[in-house]
C-alpha cells in the first residue's frame, strides 16, 4: 500500500538526490576565487562579490545521471503493488546511486589545482544518505511480505 513506511524512505531518498542540484559538492579557495562543484558544473565565484556565479563548465552526463537516479527512487514509491519487483528496482538503485557518488568524485576531481585544498560540501554526503534511505524502504519492503505471509497463514 502506498501509505507504508517504504514511500517515506524513498521520499526521503528522492529529496536527498534533489538536494544535490543545489547544493555544492566541494569547493576550494584559490586565488580571491571561489569555485564550486555542483551536479550541474563547475561554478566561480568571486570572494569580493558574492554575487556573481559564472558557470565555468557544464556537467551534463552527471546532471542526467542525477535526475534517472531521483526519478527511478520516485517512481519506486508507486510499486507498492508488487514487493518483490519493487525490491529489485531498490537494490538496484542503491547501486546506481553508488556509482553516481564515485562519478560525483571524479568530477570533483576537475577542480582547478586538483582536490588539495578542497573541501567537501554537504552535497557529497548526500549520496550516501539517500543510500540509507533506500536500505531502510528495503527494510520496510520485508517487513510489508512477513506482515501478508503472517495475514495469509491466519485464513
Amino acid at each position: 500500500m502506498i501509505q507504508r513506511i517504504q514511500t517515506i524512505w524513498l521520499l526521503l531518498a528522492t529529496f536527498a538526490l534533489v538536494l544535490m542540484f543545489f547544493l555544492p559538492v566541494a569547493t576550494k579557495d584559490i586565488a580571491n576565487n571561489e569555485t564550486a562543484v555542483y551536479t550541474n558544473g563547475l561554478y566561480q565565484t568571486e570572494v569580493a562579490n558574492k554575487a556573481t556565479d559564472i558557470k565555468i563548465q557544464t556537467f551534463l552526463p552527471l546532471l542526467i545521471t542525477n535526475v534517472v537516479v531521483a526519478i527511478m527512487c520516485f517512481v519506486n514509491i508507486f510499486n507498492f503493488k508488487k514487493r518483490s519487483a519493487q525490491k529489485r528496482v531498490v537494490i538496484f538503485t542503491i547501486i546506481a546511486i553508488g556509482g553516481f557518488a564515485f562519478w560525483c568524485s571524479i568530477f570533483a576531481k576537475r577542480l582547478p589545482g586538483g582536490m588539495e585544498g578542497a573541501n567537501f560540501g554537504i552535497g557529497a554526503y548526500f549520496p550516501a544518505i539517500a543510500i540509507l534511505f533506500c536500505v531502510l524502504a528495503i527494510i520496510g519492503i520485508n517487513k510489508d511480505e512477513n506482515l501478508i505471509r503472517s495475514a495469509e497463514r491466519l485464513r
